[in-house]
């Protein structure tokens, strides 16, 4: 178990989003990207840092739906390995179109079902997919493998290796 609600997804520190959001602005600011998207809660803020630095809306993906959010909807089943649920994930219509290029971003990649859902509901509006950034990725569990089959880049700021006796081991890139 690695432990983040310090900073990511419990009490969040505003100046290390803001550096986060910066660098996945940086490594896609060629792509054309007209929106960022996300799935609520704990990929919101770095995706609306990321946003904010490249001038662009961010659209989260809601786990629930609302009295105001019921029609007209791209939905999407996933699974979360951590809650042991399935949700189903929906963003309006209205947000989402075929003139879009979208990055998704996400606070972790693990198995990668979140991303996964977040691409059905891109293909399912037309969106191109400019590519999906992470904040930490789990790279001994099979996330990346699923989403590079996809053939859209994954880029993550942080990818570890292995989580064991409470020692991280981060993936060298050479």
């Amino acid at each position: 178990m690695l432990k983040v609600d310090a900073f990511l997804n419990h009490q969040i520190d505003p100046a290390l989003m803001q550096k986060l959001g910066k660098e996945f602005a940086e490594h896609f600011a060629q792509e054309g990207i007209t929106k960022i998207v996300t799935i609520e809660s704990s990929g919101i803020a770095p995706a609306v840092f990321a946003g904010l630095a490249l001038g662009v809306p961010v659209v989260f993906a809601r786990k629930k739906k609302s009295v105001t959010l019921k029609d007209n909807l791209y939905s999407a089943s996933v699974y979360s390995y951590t809650k042991q649920e399935t949700s189903d994930i929906s963003i309006s219509k209205s947000f989402l179109t075929s003139e879009d290029t979208i990055l998704i971003i996400d606070d972790f990649l693990a198995n990668g079902q979140a991303a996964l859902g977040l691409l059905e509901i891109a293909r399912e509006a037309n969106a191109a997919v400019a590519g999906i950034g992470i904040v930490i990725e789990k790279s001994f569990q099979q996330g990346r493998k699923l989403l590079q089959e996809t053939g859209v880049e994954v880029y993550s700021l942080a990818r570890i290796a292995s989580l064991e006796n409470e020692t991280i081991q981060f993936v060298r890139e050479d």
